[in-house]
């Protein structure tokens, strides 16, 4: 029996070959693009969980509260103290490990191999206890015990010491301290939310020339240490948070920082599940750029979408085509065929049809993934038969997509009386019925929709890229700035000077496109007495020149200026949000205000046109500058005229010559600023392509429903021309009806459309309307679709001569 209906299903493929053609590229497209959200979806809910023990594993995090009770700040990381007082009031914690993200310049002397390395983790001995990282060389439990001790993921014992066997080689770090090669583990995973080069032994932290042990235990204002615990198995976690306040008003009572308030009022700790970091945690501060599930869940919605396109391709082409199959039916149940052997034939007729779409959807798809892992930074691979997830995905496919698709043309189908059918008096409603215009409907409505969205999204990246910033970020130039270049500053920006191509130079903490996580308290002077603001003011320590080299703008007062000798000690100038915030009503109320900030007091003497200084997803925060007496500076920027080459050349040779032993590294600020926005130009791009595959399936089923009808009127066509209709009339009839349901489309995609996207631009500070131009846009882009798709078959049933259509009457 069921050879049998293997062969029926064959024969009548081979009989419809165009649309079997239509029906197996459709859902091929379909199936390939699934396959390709599948993996990506599937990478992204997988970080971390490669640790065994990754269910019972925690990070620490922080927030930080204003005056008002709302959080200010949200950090990935912790300040040192935290980590082993957490081990000494909890005991049910089982291992806890601080770590520490440093950027160092680290050389071999032997081979003179140097190189600034930015994934540089001080770590305590416990992380080999609380993650799974296979050390090749080495001994876990004994490697970071000793200070100044090193090991070296596989890379980079590759890249120092290729062919050799690094363990015991010694790396010399800033030029001001080396350590000793103590083993090598293997790379952290690609999906692991943070990706160690070097493993430091953490105590080599307790130099005083480097951190120092007092520091550890006594600075609460450094949150820079990722603090990571494991707990015992289906330890009550809950429990555990709900003493986080009472343990925060115990250890950091009596410090500086609660300044006669309960700790518990103005700062919190969370405990946060190691797999939740990558999707679920957009802090402030994070180890690395984290995934989005409103991405995934985006990307999913749109893969079930796709597979519901395909699948209503299917369904109309079937039930399009019931009255050539009316016979066949009729006869099957003359000859005694009962009406479950005809739906298992059909059923097994799409299933055959969605076992050949699977395997061309998985060529496409082996095609694709390279695009793929190019615009989403990933590594994915297409195993098959080695992952059971993948396995079982694609063999389920089919069979889902097989019994989904042909189910209702199986009942459709069946459904037919046999004498009626034998005696060709079957219903004309069979011919168009109401269903298939509907799926038609809600097809172009899905393609609007996605076309809306894809439209939303461009202008907004457009907008991001192009808006004013209140600062000229062309043509910057950022360097790195180190303490050994403090005593010889004004000669090595002197010597920059002496270019025509350099325009300015200027010293800072942070740059544009940098977080603002820093801040203290702030008073302004009333009356005889300072009053706290509730206002979160962030810090930036500049120098004298830096809003000249930027062309930042002063809204009141004067900059910092060398004529002033107390401006690095006792001046502020704010930006605009911090004075509107504050309460002055202009900027020029503020100028020359007794001001306080942290433990410094003196007097604002400017204010700064507000700028952007983070991304368009953050609103301007209120901020003050000020200079620094210690030299806190880890900037130098750079305005350059004329070509960049010749200016990189002049900086890079005056650079070696203040500063021999640092490695020269530099970047252009609008590339900075770029680089913010990199994630939402390749999500933008990945849905482009996957919502053209949509549109393009939609179009594939159109274009065999135009063509089956065109079939069906081919009479009514040759009886219209001979009565003289014109080619451009039958071609208007033939569309007409199909353009009514793109009509029906837009009406339905419309606020839908506007709805979800009115929902995405709500994470953007700064964003543009969803004006009506976009809506008549992807009506207009609809429409022309559909006709496109249409007439094809349409001028040529129209071109056709007539006696061909009605020498049979």
């Amino acid at each position: 029996m069921l050879q049998n209906y293997f062969k029926t299903a064959s024969r009548n493929l081979l009989r419809n070959k165009v649309y079997a053609a239509i029906n197996i590229v459709g859902l091929a497209a379909g199936i390939a693009a699934c396959i390709l959200i599948f993996l990506y979806v599937k990478d992204e809910v997988s970080y971390d969980r490669y640790n065994t023990k990754a269910d019972r594993i925690y990070r620490v995090t922080r927030d930080f509260l204003s005056n008002d009770g709302t959080v200010s700040l949200s950090l990935g990381h912790v300040a040192p103290p935290f980590g082993p007082l957490l081990k000494q009031e909890f005991p049910d914690i089982q291992a806890l490990a601080r770590t520490l993200n440093s950027t160092l310049l680290l050389e071999d002397k032997t081979s003179q191999k140097r190189f600034n390395e930015e994934h540089v983790y001080f770590a305590e001995p416990d992380i080999f206890k609380i993650f799974t990282i296979p050390v090749k060389q080495g001994n876990p439990e004994k490697s970071l015990d000793e200070p100044f001790t090193v090991l070296l993921s596989e890379k980079m014992a590759q890249k120092y010491y290729p062919g050799q066997d690094p363990s015991g080689k010694v790396l010399t770090v800033n030029n001001a301290f080396s350590v000793k090669v103590a083993g090598v583990y293997e790379d952290f995973p690609v999906n692991a939310h943070f990706h160690p080069d070097f493993l430091m032994s953490f105590t080599t932290l307790n130099d005083t020339t480097i951190y120092g042990s007092e520091n550890l235990k006594t600075n609460w204002g450094n949150n820079s240490f990722g603090t990571y615990f494991l707990l015992p198995e289906n330890y009550p976690v809950d429990k555990l948070q709900a003493q986080m306040p009472a343990f925060l008003d115990k250890v950091l009572a009596g410090t500086d920082h609660a300044r006669g308030r309960k700790p518990s009022e103005f700062t919190h700790l969370y405990l946060q599940k190691l797999t939740d970091i990558h999707l679920k945690s957009h802090l402030d501060s994070e180890e690395e750029t984290n995934g989005e599930l409103a991405t995934v869940l985006i990307l999913a919605a749109v893969a079930l979408v796709i597979l519901l396109i395909a699948c209503i391709n299917y369904i109309n082409l079937s039930t399009a085509r019931s009255t050539s199959r009316a016979k066949e039916v009729g006869v099957r149940k003359v000859v005694g065929a009962l009406k479950g052997d005809l739906v298992k034939q059909f059923l097994l007729e799409s299933v055959v049809v969605a076992i050949i779409a699977t395997l061309l959807g998985l060529g496409l798809t082996e095609l694709s993934l390279p695009w793929l892992n190019d615009f989403a930074q990933k590594d994915l691979h297409l195993h098959v038969f080695s992952d059971p997830v993948i396995l079982g995905f694609v063999l389920l496919l089919p069979l889902l997509i097989g019994l989904l698709a042909g189910l209702y043309p199986a009942l459709y189908l069946t459904r037919f009386e046999p004498a009626r059918v034998l005696k060709g008096s079957l219903s004309n409603s069979s011919k168009n019925p109401t269903m298939r215009k509907a799926l038609v409907i809600v097809q172009f409505s899905i393609s609007i929709a996605l076309i809306i969205a894809t439209g939303v999204m461009y202008r907004q990246l457009l907008f991001m890229q192009n808006k004013a910033l209140g600062f000229d970020k062309e043509k910057l130039i950022v360097l790195p700035y180190y303490s050994s270049l403090a005593p010889q500053y004004e000669a090595f920006k002197a010597e920059l000077m002496k270019s025509s191509s350099i325009q300015g130079v200027g010293k800072s903490l942070l740059v544009p496109s940098d977080r603002l996580l820093n801040s203290m308290g702030a008073g302004v002077l009333k009356g005889d007495s300072m009053a706290k603001t509730d206002v979160t003011i962030k810090y930036v320590n500049v120098d004298q020149d830096l809003f000249d080299t930027y062309k930042v703008k002063l809204a009141a007062g004067r900059n910092f200026s060398r004529q002033h000798p107390t401006d690095d000690s006792a001046a502020f100038i704010l930006n605009e949000t911090a004075v509107k915030m504050i309460g002055w009503q202009e900027p020029q109320q503020a100028v020359d205000q007794v001001f306080q900030y942290g433990d410094t007091r003196g007097r604002i003497i400017g204010v700064v046109k507000d700028f952007h200084f983070e991304s368009l997803h953050q609103e301007i925060a209120p901020m003050v500058f000020l200079m620094s007496r210690s030299d806190s500076y880890t900037n130098v920027s750079i305005r350059y005229s004329g070509d960049p080459k010749q200016a990189l050349a002049h900086i890079e040779s005056v650079w070696n010559k203040f500063a021999p032993d640092q490695i020269f590294r530099y970047d252009f600020m609008d590339e900075l600023y770029s680089a913010m926005y990199k994630t939402e130009q390749r999500k933008g791009q990945i849905f482009t392509v996957f919502s053209c595959i949509a549109i393009f399936i939609a179009c594939l089923g159109l274009f065999g429903l135009a063509s089956y009808t065109t079939v069906q009127r081919t009479k009514e066509i040759g009886i219209r021309k001979v009565f003289g209709a014109s080619i451009l009339k039958i071609v208007t009839l033939l569309s007409s009806d199909f353009l009514k349901l793109v009509l029906i489309a837009n009406l339905l995609a419309w606020p839908i459309a506007w709805y979800a996207m009115s929902r995405w631009l709500e994470d953007y500070a700064y964003r543009v309307t969803i004006g009506t131009g976009i809506f008549l846009l992807a009506a207009f882009l609809a429409f022309i679709i559909a006709i496109v798709t249409i007439s094809f078959h349409a001028i040529k049933a129209a071109s056709a001569n007539p006696v061909k259509a009605l020498r049979t009457e």
